[in-house]
């Protein structure tokens, strides 16, 4: 049996864009990389990224914010920053063979209504989905 390929995404808060990132890249291609996601530092999983991700039928409502310390000790194939505050914390991830960036907007900051800020998670998970498919499908 083939070792899956293991995956760590790295933001600031582990609030929205690993973790739409981690539930995007389980679901869709869970049988070929087992996925984690942390922080820079901890937060709480983004109720908004949690409606976004249902909306595509993933549920994320389990997981919870992480942060690099939780990993210590964990080796991971590619560890993948999605910011670049965390990018720059983080240049080379602890346990790691590989550290690489893909910067993504970070949707909490949109301004607008309700509607208005949901459209950019939206936006960001989708532009997330599109990368994953692109690189791990």
């Amino acid at each position: 049996m083939t070792q899956k390929t293991r995956i760590l995404f790295v933001c600031t808060a582990n609030a929205a864009r690993s973790q739409m990132a981690e539930g995007l890249l389980r679901k869709k291609y869970g049988n070929r990389y087992e996925v984690f996601s942390a922080g820079t530092r901890q937060s709480k999983v983004s109720t908004r990224a949690i409606t976004v991700m249902q909306e595509i039928g993933i549920d994320i409502s389990r997981h919870w914010s992480k942060t690099l310390a939780e990993y210590e000790g964990t080796t991971f194939d590619i560890a993948i920053t999605l910011c670049d505050k965390a990018r720059a914390v983080c240049p080379i991830v602890p346990g790691a063979k590989k550290t690489i960036h893909r910067g993504f907007p970070d949707p909490h900051l949109g301004p607008g209504t309700d509607e208005e800020i949901l459209d950019g998670y939206r936006m960001v998970r989708d532009e997330i989905a599109a990368w994953i498919d692109a690189t791990f499908g």
